[in-house]
Order: structure tokens, then sequence, then C-alpha cells
């Protein structure tokens, strides 16, 4: 990507791009601040909606559709990437960078609503867990998004360095424990007069909050199955209702010991519907995902091995991420050290905001401040090499470390290897990251072949070489044949391939047109387009008169809703209807009901009771007015 010369110019942010939410920050006055959004949301969902006319939508609204229109839509995207598999929306085929793309652009337009036009340089955080690949696809989607990527930051060392800032005199050892929406991190940080050392990190890419969402939505699922003899998770909006449902349920057990589930229509058998009315504990949470949260415990206590501490040595616990919001996630940290963890440190913002301190420290505005900080390689990284094995002969697939984990970065280590049979001219040099003894067990980062070597005798060739690992948590390795200086480089950056380049040229072609289709079909589309098509739940006349009768749908109310938990009760169910026929009928038909859940979403998220009033209004005219068939 190209860059002005006017490197120290332009505005450098930090950005958490999360599982679940995202966020942008900068440095304003000397201390970190979230830039919000036009509607003041700090914090934006990461969903990408492609709607009907090909809009791009990012956030709240696209979070709004993923039960109306799950085949337009596009959650948690952040745990595929790094996949070369693309994600199927709205009928096209997007690579998870690109998609992640659109969320980084959604936040670049806060950016440059702030700063004005121009070159806009981002840090953005990524799961200290995260492997080669996800680091560059993430950098990728950064690009893609029109942004200069040069520096990529752990999510647990930018929460440290957000809680730093304010405390750079003290000497102290932190332990971060970064429990997002799909990912966990936990490392420990040792501060020492403003230099800031990560001492040791460990982690899983693929435990969060969305598994105990799915744990709740089985739950849930089951019990219907058992009850109704249908399994809803075969019916995709049915499986988006529940986990929609699971979300809420998981937040409020945060507050509450028990839950009453109220779901009316969740799919439908026979003609007729099927939903769930229930009580969901506390309890019955915990033991559904008790053995993820102790899985983090496990991951606990090996990053204080490898730290070399004893509980009693942590000084302060940082929480961070949303799931850390779950009571049994402080009781089982308490329980271990000891000690209660921090309060003060928002788990939503506080990865952004660290990212924006990594970002002032590049731009040099927070240069005064004296913050250092060293991080460390999260994963051992080496070669496939022979290895002896039984009775003392010899394995291909032995794995030889070259960089072990958690070594401080960056980082540069050379080793010297050699051939293994007479005459060899070229050597494979396959490159692995992990803990396994055998490489089969470990993470293929790539391979390149170093030719040219001079045949001679087995051992005589000596082979040199070299891992580079830099700040950005990307590896560079380098292979020398000692005797002629033949020498073959590669940046496992660029995924040892030579098409890298076409392939990024390939993504930007992708969202560009993208972006120019997105209203095309708008423009054509007739607002007096006759209503030519029904809509259709597979649900006979007389069963749906039965069904909107029930629900005080085929009446007016007897009277006013007075207060607003009934005037809230009402909305959200006329919302969750609105949402199950919202792809069912013409486009005419389609494009009302999207405004129907748009006002009534707006109404409920912003607490207007006056603009739900109208809303609700406005979708029993809609539910009253159809022609079913």
């Amino acid at each position: 990507m190209s860059k002005t010369n006017n490197h120290d110019a332009r505005p450098v942010v930090g950005i958490d791009l999360g599982t679940t939410n995202s966020a942008v920050a900068y440095i304003n006055r000397g201390k970190p601040e979230i830039i919000p959004s036009p509607g003041g949301d700090r914090i934006i969902p990461s969903v990408v909606l492609i709607d009907l006319t090909n809009n791009i939508i990012v956030g709240e609204d696209a979070r709004s559709a993923l039960i109306a229109m799950p085949d337009r839509t596009v959650a948690a995207v952040k745990r595929k990437m790094g996949s070369p598999d693309p994600i199927p929306i709205a009928g096209q085929q997007l690579l998870p960078q690109e998609i992640s793309a659109l969320i980084l652009k959604e936040l670049k337009t806060y950016v440059d609503a702030k700063f004005g036009e121009g070159e806009k340089e981002a840090v953005i955080t990524v799961p200290a867990y995260f492997t080669d690949e996800q680091r560059r696809a993430t950098k990728q989607a950064g690009e893609l998004a029109g942004f200069v990527v040069e520096r990529i930051i752990n999510e647990p060392t930018a929460a440290a360095m957000a809680f730093g800032l304010n405390h750079l005199k003290e000497d102290q050892h932190v332990l971060v424990y970064d429990l997002g929406g799909g990912t966990f991190d936990v490392s420990v940080v040792e501060m020492m007069s403003g230099i800031m050392e990560v001492k040791a990190t460990s982690g899983n890419n693929n435990l969060g909050g969305e598994d105990f969402d799915w744990r709740i939505v089985d739950w849930l699922a089951d019990k219907i199955k058992l009850e109704q003899q249908i399994d809803p998770r075969l019916d995709i909006r049915a499986r988006a209702l529940l986990k929609e449902e699971a979300e809420k349920i998981k937040i409020k057990l945060s507050t509450t010991d028990r839950v009453n589930i109220s779901l009316p229509l969740v799919t439908v058998k026979d003609g007729k519907p099927v939903g769930i009315f229930t009580e969901f504990t506390r309890e019955q949470f915990i033991a559904l995902i008790d053995h993820y949260l102790m899985e983090t415990m496990d991951c606990v206590r090996r990053v204080m091995a490898d730290a070399g501490l004893k509980p009693e040595d942590i000084h302060q616990i940082l929480l961070v991420g949303g799931s850390t919001r779950i009571p049994r996630v402080r009781e089982l940290i308490r329980d271990y050290f000891n000690k209660e963890p921090r309060s003060d440190v928002h788990p939503d913002e506080a990865v952004a905001l660290g990212a924006a301190v990594q970002a002032g420290i590049k731009s040099g505005t927070l240069a005064k401040k004296g913050l250092i900080l060293t991080d460390v390689a999260p994963f051992s990284m080496g070669i496939a090499v022979l290895k002896e094995w039984k009775y003392s002969t010899m394995r291909p697939g032995g794995y030889h470390v070259i960089i072990p984990r958690n070594t401080t970065i960056p980082v540069s280590r050379t080793e010297n290897f050699y051939t293994a049979t007479d005459g060899q001219t070229a050597a494979a040099i396959e490159i692995y990251q992990g803990e396994n003894q055998w490489v089969k067990q470990n993470h293929r980062l790539g391979e390149f072949l170093l030719d040219g070597i001079p045949p001679n005798r087995a051992g005589a060739e000596t082979i040199e070489v070299t891992y580079k690992y830099d700040i950005n948590g990307i590896l560079e390795v380098t292979a020398r044949c000692v005797s002629n200086g033949k020498e073959m480089s590669v940046s496992v950056h660029d995924n040892l391939n030579r098409n890298s380049r076409e392939a990024f040229n390939e993504s930007v072609a992708r969202l560009e047109e993208l972006y120019t289709k997105a209203g095309a079909e708008g423009a054509d589309m007739d607002e007096n387009e006759d209503w030519d098509e029904a809509f259709d739940l597979n649900i006979e006349d007389d069963d749906m008169a039965d069904w909107m009768d029930e629900d005080g749908l085929g009446d007016e109310p007897e009277e006013e809703l007075s207060t607003w938990e009934e005037l809230l009760a009402e909305g959200q169910n006329l919302l969750n209807k609105a949402r199950q026929l919202q792809d069912k009928g013409t486009v005419k038909g389609r494009k009302k009901l999207q405004k129907v859940i748009h006002n009534l979403q707006k109404a409920i998220t912003a607490g207007d009771e006056n603009n739900l009033r109208s809303a609700i209004d406005e979708a029993l005219d809609l539910f009253i007015d159809f022609e079913w068939s």
C-alpha cells in the first residue's frame, strides 16, 4: 500500500476488531479516548449485512437482521480469519478478511469524520494466540479498509497498556484475563518504572462467549425437540432466533439468578407455530459452560508457570472482554489468586484504548510518557527435521524449535543443520509453529526449497537457517548454504505465495464491485409494485387466523399499554414476529417489514416510549392488512 512521505502528519488510531464488538480509539490530550459512531455508540456489533438493495450495513442494524436475513448477514467472522475458505453472503463469496474489511471501513468513517480526509494509520489488535495466517489476514483486512497498517498488537498486551498508562511509576506484576466473544488469552505483564514487559502468554483461539451461547441454544433446542418432536436447529431462522435469545439469557444471568423464557414462535410444525416457555437458571448455565471456564484456568496456571510466578506474586488482575461479566469467572479468579480483580477496567473498551496508547507511542504523541513495551512470541517456531526414533533409527517429521514460545520479540535466531543424504543438492525448509515434538501435531506455516547445494557426502554441507520474528508477530525465514553462500529468504507474511499481491488486488476488486452494486437494485425498485406474492409460512389460513387471535394481532388492543414494561414486551413480541416473516413476501412487502423491524429495534434500543408506541401501531397495521395465503 502506498504511503505519503509526511508520516508524522497522518493520524494513528487503535482498533479492537472483536468477534462480537469492535471499537476505535485515539489519543486526546495525552489520554486514550473512544471515537463514537455518529449515533453515539462507543462500540458496534461486528456484524455485516448486505441488504436487499445490496447496501452494506455494519453494526446494530446488521445484528438486528441476523434472524430475518441469515443468508445476507455474517457475524463472528473473526473466528474464520486466516482461513482460505470464502463465506457465503447475499449470494456472493467473500473471504473472511474481506468481510472484516467491511467492519473496519465502517470504523474508518468515524475516524474520517473526526480527522477529515487523508491517509490514516491503524494499530489493530489480535488475540495473543492468533496464528501467523490470522495475523496476516487481520493486517490485510485493515489495508483493504483503507488504513495503513504497520503494527499489530496482542489484545491482552493492549489492555495492559491502557492500565499501565495511568500507573507508570508502579513496579508490579499484572495478569490480564481476556475472555471475549470468540477467543481467550491470558498474559502476565511486569511493569517497571514505565517499562512493560510481557513475561508469558497463553490462550485458545476457539473459546469464548459464542461457545456459551451455543450451549444455551442446544439446551433450548433439545427441550423443544423433547416436547414437540421437532429440532429447531434444522431451521436456519429458528436457529438464529435461538442464538439471539441465548445471548440475551447469558447477559441477564450475569445480574440475576434465573430467567423466564417466552418465545411463542420459534419454528413451524404441521402448519402450527412451535414455541418454548420455560425457566433457565444461572446454576444450569454454569453447568453447561464450566468445563470451558476450567480450561481458561488451565491456561492461567500454564502462564503463571511459564512466567515463573506464584499467585501471590500477582499484584493486579485485569478482566477484559464481555464474557468476564459472568460471575463464575470472577469467582474462579478470586479463588485462585485470593484477591479481587480490578473493577475499574472497562471490559469492552480496554483493548481499543490500549491500542490507542500503542498508536500514541508510535505517532510520538505519548513520547513524553516514557512508556516502553516488550511482547513475546506466543508459540514456539521451528522446522521439520529427521528425528531419532525407536532402535536409534531416524524418522522424518520431527520438530526442531528455533524460537521457543514466550521469547521476547522482536527476535532473530540462527541455527545450523546438515544435509541428510549423499549427493543432496536441495533442502526443503518446512516451517511450523507449535509445541509438539512431531510436526504433524503442530501448525504448518509453509515451505520453500533451497537448491544449488554442492553435491557432497551426507552431513558435509551446512545449511544455516535464520528465523526473524517481528513486533507484529510475523515471521521471516532465511536458509543459506554456508559453503557457497546460496541463499533463499521468504517472509511468511506473504504466505510463501508469489501471487499474494495478486490475491490482494482481487480482494480490492471484489470489494469495489460490492460497493458499486450497492443501491443499484434499490434504484430500480418500483414503490407502487403490486403485492403479487403473498407471505407464506406454510401455515393454513385458519391456523394463521387462530395464531393471530391468540397473540392479540387480530383485534385492536382492549386498552392502551400503560407501563414501559408492558410496552417493551409488546414491542419485542411484534419484533420477533416481524423478523420471522421478513423475507417471505414481495419486494415491497419485505421493504415494509424491514422498516417495521428497524423502527421497533431503534425505539427499544433507545428506550423511547413515544417512538415505540408509534412503531407498535405501525407493526399492528401491517400485520392486520396482510392477505395471508
